[in-house]
């Protein structure tokens, strides 16, 4: 069976097209920065790379850009649409209403829209994905697989927002938690890597958009998105934690309309908005010619991870192992050095030549001494979702 994947994220579209059972990768590539004049889209076949520099103005010209290099008589993989059975998507909030993978159909495409607002980012582009994959491909079933639903374990303690009852028990109001599938097949791999019956696990997720989960024994417990992924970690163009007196202040005595705020946390905020650039790549490269914002910009990142380890370790009393993973966390030399750095006390000592690396594997990074694992683990949430997809259908 071939299981096509989109991954359709807030500013890029990973997919993969896989034989399954087997996980064999039939073909896989990348479209990124999306939105910018020199937005890149990559394709990898075992008989053809392509890498190209294009204007990629919104996610729908990205991916029917995917679907015409799959189809195309030279270096496609398929001679028709209908060679593909299954289209699995990530879709970033399922809310209170889908905790499980699902097949979609109009009611689950109107949940999805629904929580626009609540993801505004990423469920959009998730949406879209879905309907541009409906219309390429007409025959194949698709299938929605959600970041919501590996937290559904978090506990009631740690879920609960400190308001008044009834806005979790009659508006669901509460932390759901994103970019689950990611922390899910990382911290499975990390588990069978380190051979742990019982484990004490912190994951790192770093891209575009950033989050942290602690995971007892494979379990989710605790998380730093929320409600909506805005909150926790300094994002791409997302805010992170924020005192929400400011926003009152910035609605009651600055004159700013609720959507102006709300946009300015969304998309104007973060690295970009500390920076002026979104891509971390840019802000490095910046901070390494001396750029005051962008080397400030960075300490702040680091120091806001730090934050939540320490919470994290004291409430799963313990850290066998804390895991770098996604674009920043797999690429980013310098932010792991920064988050690493004078964090001995809870075992956490890096190496520093182990450090200068991007993996494409498991790779550790402490020094023989630490007593606590520095991991590299590259997410594939595209292989989860395969796997996700193929076991509803079958």
């Amino acid at each position: 069976m071939k299981i096509l994947v989109i991954n359709s994220g807030s500013s890029s579209i990973k997919y993969q097209l896989f034989k399954m059972p087997q996980e064999e990768v039939i073909c896989s590539g990348l479209v990124e920065r999306i939105g910018l004049n020199d937005a890149e889209v990559h394709y990898k076949s075992t008989s053809n790379t392509i890498d190209e520099v294009l204007d990629i103005p919104n996610h729908k010209i990205g991916l029917e850009k995917v679907v015409t290099l799959l189809l195309d008589e030279k270096v496609g993989v398929i001679k028709s649409t209908s060679e593909i059975e299954a289209v699995g998507h990530r879709v970033v909030h399922g809310g209170s209403t889908f905790s499980k993978t699902t097949i979609v159909n109009k009611e689950v495409k109107n949940k999805i829209k629904e929580l626009f607002s609540l993801a505004p980012q990423h469920n959009p582009a998730n949406y879209e994905g879905i309907v541009v994959a409906e219309a390429m491909f007409p025959n194949a079933k698709q299938i929605a697989v959600f970041d919501t639903a590996f937290h559904q374990t978090i506990p009631v303690e740690a879920y609960k927002y400190a308001i008044p009852n009834k806005f979790l028990t009659e508006e669901n109001i509460r932390l759901y938690g994103f970019h689950g599938t990611s922390h899910k097949y990382v911290s499975e791999k990390a588990i069978d890597y380190l051979g742990l019956d019982k484990s004490k696990i912190i994951t790192i997720h770093l891209g575009n958009g950033c989050s942290m989960t602690a995971i007892k024994n494979g379990k989710s417990i605790d998380h730093t998105l929320g409600f909506g992924p805005v909150t926790g970690l300094i994002m791409g163009s997302r805010s992170g934690d924020i005192d929400h007196a400011i926003i009152f202040h910035l609605v009651n005595n600055l004159g700013y309309s609720l959507d102006e705020v709300n946009t300015m946390l969304q998309k104007e905020s973060g690295m970009f908005g500390l920076t002026g650039f979104s891509d971390l790549r840019d802000i490095e490269a910046e901070a390494e010619k001396g750029n005051k914002e962008c080397q400030l910009a960075l300490e702040m990142n680091a120091y806001r991870i730090k934050k939540y380890i320490g919470s994290y370790a004291t409430i799963m009393n313990g850290l066998d192992a804390i895991i770098f993973t996604a674009g920043i966390g797999e690429n980013s030399i310098t932010i792991r050095r920064l988050v690493c750095t004078n964090m001995d006390y809870l075992g956490i000592e890096l190496d520093e030549a182990k450090n200068d690396i991007r993996a494409k594997k498991i790779t550790e990074i402490q020094k023989e001494s630490a007593k606590t694992k520095i991991l590299i683990i590259p997410t594939n949430e595209e292989v989860e979702i395969a796997k996700q997809s193929f076991e509803l259908i079958n």
